[in-house]
């Protein structure tokens, strides 16, 4: 079964960390742009069956409900929804309230997903959101009060200023409120973030490195021991409510992408449309392609993607599982440039699986370049 992937590039304000594909809200070119991704949509008539669909940004709650619900029809259209698909719409606080939390359920989600990233207002602050920590418990609230049943709250980590008992207390906060599910994000800053330049003038700097990985630490076990199960690097879930989007990018699926800077995987190809929003209005509305790249990857490259995206998972990888779907005996090509991390108890071979220990997944990057 497919994923389907709705890329919505509108925020009311953008935040001085944020490197996404996203622009200021304006009300006739988001008219425009609906209008063009339903079209987008409706031309992939056909293509498969699908059992989640995701509307990222940006800032998706942006659009109206009855929008989102145009946009679901058109993919209950265009494909063969399964009973119970996933449909998970990204909200920021400050954009919802309970008649609107109301008609987005009406109109078909099923699964919101808040980006909080602070329970702290100085936090939320330094980062340029223009939601407080008050207004992210009520917009929980009112999502309870909607009836939304399967709850993911945004939670960043090693913020400017940050120490290690002020996180403590966000996760803290977190539990008090039950959230189905929690993603926990490190903070990276891009080269040319703004925030970078507010951290200068401000004097603001990052904890270091080792209460960096205390944080991550302390907030896995800490959400483990109230009854979350991590299941991949930066994501936890209460048993079952893990994100069935997300887990196709991690476990080797497919999916489809609509919209600008939107990336779209299948039988053996990806392509990316065009990233500038106007550009991609006007090429639909052209009847012309939106795709700006399109590249058929070999099985090498989907063998290493699938191991590089696979040891994200808790549970690691099936080397065998993989090994037959790409002709490969995976531990021997890879067993010997592994041996120094398995040494440092930072990977662990499990008999048909390989997976990362925690200490292994504060040191992703470099384990998985291994695979590229």
């Amino acid at each position: 079964m497919l994923g389907l992937y709705l890329h919505i590039p509108f925020c009311s304000a953008i935040c001085n960390y944020c490197n996404f594909n996203r622009g200021l809200f304006d009300a006739e070119l988001k008219r425009q742009y609906v209008d063009a991704l339903e079209q987008e949509i409706q031309r992939a008539a056909g293509a498969a069956g699908a059992d989640t669909i995701y509307f990222g940004g940006g800032t998706p709650s942006l659009l109206e409900p009855a929008e989102i619900g145009r946009l679901i029809g058109a993919c209950a259209e265009a494909f063969s929804l399964a009973p119970g698909t996933e449909i998970t719409m990204e909200t920021n606080p400050e954009t919802v309230d309970q008649a609107r939390l109301d008609a987005f359920r009406d109109a078909g989600v099923n699964r919101v997903s808040f980006g909080v990233q602070s329970f702290h207002d100085d936090e939320l602050r330094r980062l340029g959101r223009i939601h407080d920590a008050r207004r992210a418990r009520e917009a929980l609230a009112e999502a309870r009060a909607a009836g939304f049943d399967n709850v993911s709250l945004d939670l960043m980590m090693w913020l400017p200023g940050q120490t290690v008992a002020q996180w403590d207390a966000n996760v803290r906060e977190l539990i008090t409120l039950g959230p189905e599910h929690a993603s926990l994000y490190i903070l990276e800053l891009y080269p040319n973030a703004p925030l970078k330049e507010d951290m200068a003038r401000a004097g603001w700097s990052q904890a270091p490195d080792d209460d960096a990985a205390d944080m991550y630490e302390r907030a896995m076990s800490t959400l483990e021991s109230a009854g979350y199960r991590q299941y991949e690097i930066s994501n936890l879930a209460r048993p079952g409510r893990e994100s069935r989007h997300n887990l196709k990018y991690w476990q080797d699926g497919e999916w489809l992408a609509f919209g600008c800077g939107a990336h779209s995987t299948r039988d053996g190809v990806r392509w990316r449309n065009v990233s500038g929003t106007g550009e991609y209005v006007s090429r639909i509305s052209e009847g012309a392609s939106p795709v700006a790249e399109r590249r058929e990857r070999s099985a090498e490259e989907r063998l290493q993607e699938a191991m590089f995206t696979g040891l994200r998972l808790s549970q690691g990888v099936d080397v065998q599982v993989l090994g037959d779907r790409y002709d490969t005996n995976i531990r021997a090509r890879y067993g010997a440039l592994l041996e120094p991390y398995e040494a440092a108890d930072l990977v662990r071979w499990e008999g048909a699986c390989l997976r990362l220990t925690r200490r292994g997944m504060l040191l992703a990057n470099e384990i998985l370049s291994v695979f590229v």
